[in-house]
């Protein structure tokens, strides 16, 4: 590293304990509240150019249907259409992918990967999902698809729904169980119980996924020492081929914030980051002496070989994301957009002919730096080379003062070509990540 900088050691920022309102988890760089209308103009332009040589193409659905909302919550979702309206969107989300494929950014690629996020994915019937994605495939081909990543809510699971999503092409099946309790289930609002995940679970298991997902939370309404315990006790048991572990947040659009709103509180029910970060160490811990490999913040797997979360790599590197659905989020030839918001305008833009596109944002060359490089330091380790040859920036010269602060704090350190992060910062990565920021992206929300 380069650079005069203050080697005093001192507390990290943001070390706040409690639990307070606000988002946490840092999925995308410039933050999404900096996105504007204004920027939709040059995601059309971003259209009409070709790919650049090289960029993957990957493909995500977000479905946004739910049995109940629950009360962490803050995706746009739905609880309250009917088959007709479910059968509308089906037809508005294919025409978008239509509409699409005539534009010079495919480029002829095919899709190396897809997703369907939720909201629920498995909400959808049995005959919603064959049409859907034999649409989708008869539109862009799948072909060369190396991962199909399916999000499931237990109770939505029967042994001929499973059989659908195999046969369509699900490579890792994700199982949203949170919590094995069913008092902690009940009282944080998810819809499923505790004898749906060992049926559905069940099931999938006979019908040979090739990966198998199971996510948890940390800090839940109500969660104790015990039943997190107990939760990753029954992991174990289940043997899942991977386990993604999220860190309770109170974002502002949910049903926990609206209630401590209502009661004029600024702490949230649910366990502080101290002891969430310490249960997140633990089951690590755990896993790791069950043979499973901790590979980036969140997750952990069973067998390296024979796992991959290739969307995940693979949009960390800066692939284009063509996405798809009300209110998702894109990436397409260096500009990021995100679609209409609601339902109603979602649908109608597509009714009329027009991509549902409401905000866009393009990055500078530095910010798709910072991007890049604070989206990779979630996977514990990153190669000073890789980001050296592709922007052609000594990574330790840009990111002196932050990497220094990291390294002073005990969370970080450079081996040659690597930078590392010890285990405690990968468990708080991202509340480090903002130490990378631009200034004027710091402390801001996200939404």
């Amino acid at each position: 590293m380069s650079g005069k900088i203050d080697t005093t050691v001192e507390p990290p920022k943001n070390q706040a304990k409690d639990t307070t309102v606000g988002n946490y988890f840092v999925s995308n760089y410039p933050p999404f509240s900096f996105w504007q209308k204004e920027g939709v103009a040059d995601f059309r332009a971003a259209l009409e150019r070709p790919p650049k040589p090289g960029t993957p193409l990957g493909l995500y659905l977000h479905i946004p249907f739910c049995r109940k909302r629950c009360h962490f919550c803050y995706f746009r979702v739905y609880t309250d259409k009917n088959a007709a309206a479910i059968n509308g969107y089906i037809k508005a989300a294919t025409q978008e992918l239509e509409l699409y494929r005539k534009y010079p950014f495919i480029g002829g690629r095919q899709v190396e990967f897809v997703y369907f996020g939720g909201g629920t994915p498995s909400y959808l019937s049995v005959d919603q999902l064959t049409q859907l994605t034999t649409e989708m495939k008869r539109t862009l081909p799948w072909d060369a698809v190396r991962e199909v990543t399916f999000e499931c809510e237990p109770g939505t699971l029967t042994q001929q729904k499973l059989k659908v999503i195999h046969e369509m092409g699900a490579t890792r099946l994700s199982l949203g169980i949170e919590n094995f309790d069913d008092h902690i289930l009940e009282i944080n609002g998810r819809a499923h119980r505790s004898r749906e995940i060992e049926r559905a679970y069940g099931y999938a298991r006979e019908l040979g996924f090739p990966q198998i997902n199971i996510d948890l939370i940390a800090g839940m309404v109500e969660e104790t020492e015990d039943n997190w315990k107990h939760c990753i006790k029954k992991t174990l048991e289940l043997s899942p081929d991977s386990v993604t572990l999220y860190q309770m947040e109170v974002p502002y659009n949910t049903t926990i914030y609206k209630e401590m709103k209502a009661e004029g509180k600024l702490v949230a029910p649910v366990a502080d980051w101290e002891t969430k970060r310490r249960w997140v160490r633990e089951a690590f811990e755990s896993l790791e002496a069950a043979d499973y490999e901790v590979g980036s913040a969140y997750t952990a797997v069973k067998d390296k070989s024979k796992t991959s979360f290739v969307y995940r790599d693979q949009l960390w590197a800066g692939a284009d994301l063509l996405a798809l659905g009300v209110a998702s989020f894109g990436h397409i030839n260096g500009t990021h957009y995100q679609n209409q918001h609601d339902f109603g305008p979602y649908v109608n833009d597509l009714l009329d002919g027009n991509l549902p596109v409401y905000r866009a944002l393009t990055p500078g060359s530095d910010e798709r730096l910072i991007r890049e490089f604070i989206l990779q330091l979630k996977l514990g380790v990153v190669s000073c080379q890789y980001f050296n040859e592709k922007f052609e920036t000594d990574v330790l010269e840009r990111f002196a003062e932050p990497l220094q602060q990291l390294k002073n704090w005990g969370f970080l350190s450079v081996d040659g070509d690597q930078i590392q992060l010890n285990r405690d910062g990968l468990i708080q990565v991202d509340r480090l990540l903002q130490e990378f920021f631009l200034p004027e992206h710091r402390n801001v929300r996200y939404a």
